[in-house]
């Protein structure tokens, strides 16, 4: 025939080069019939995957079914206010301090007569007597009464029933020095609690020279 074995090569390695290039060529065309079997069963579950993350899934719930689901909603029931209680009125009383004060030297003497007009009992009262000068040191103070500062004296009159009499108080003080003249202010600090209406009769200011004489108020 004159044919070689060389010459019967040839044309086989040609077909066979010849074989693989179509193989390629379908593959990729066909993409899926060159997959392996494993291969195109998971495919399917991986776009599955893909598509499920790409659209996420919101549960959204209405909110008349809410409103539904969760029954009927008691309404809280409506508190009236409570009337206040009107506070007790305070009890009146007209205190009435009167007196004269005398004023010699460094000496001063004070009379005060203390009383209730009206309509209510004091259970307590104290007055309070004020001096434009000083006060000595050292002072015999009576009974219920004490100091105040340097130039005043507190001093208590006790109960005092409502036109049931006066409380008489009698101080002999002493200033710091001599003067010429000397003012004493006299009112009520305390009178119990009491509304006292008329303070015209229970606060006063005497001017009392030194002159030894009585000074009303």
């Amino acid at each position: 025939m004159g044919l070689t074995r060389r010459g019967l090569l040839m044309p086989l390695s040609a077909a066979a080069a010849m074989a693989a290039t179509m193989t390629v060529l379908v593959a990729a065309a066909v993409p899926e019939a060159a997959a392996s079997p494993e291969t195109r069963r998971e495919a399917p579950a991986d776009r599955t995957a893909s598509a499920a993350e790409a659209v996420p899934v919101v549960d959204v719930v209405p909110a008349a079914s809410a409103a539904l689901a969760a029954g009927p909603v008691e309404a809280a029931p409506a508190t009236g206010a409570v009337p206040a209680v009107p506070a007790a009125p305070a009890p009146s009383a007209d205190l009435a301090h009167h007196g004269y004060v005398s004023v010699w030297g460094d000496h001063v003497a004070i009379r005060v007569r203390s009383e209730n007009l009206g309509p209510s009992d004091v259970a307590a009262s104290t007055v309070r007597l004020r001096f434009s000068e000083p006060l000595a040191v050292r002072q015999e103070l009576p009974h219920g009464c004490l100091r105040s500062g340097r130039a005043a004296v507190l001093c208590e009159t006790g109960g005092l029933r409502s036109r049931g009499g006066a409380r008489q108080t009698a101080l002999d003080l002493r200033l710091a020095g001599s003067h010429d003249e000397v003012v004493v202010r006299l009112d009520t600090v305390w009178n119990g609690g009491a509304r006292d209406a008329d303070r015209t009769n229970d606060a006063h200011e005497v001017l009392a020279p030194a002159t030894g004489d009585a000074y009303a108020f």
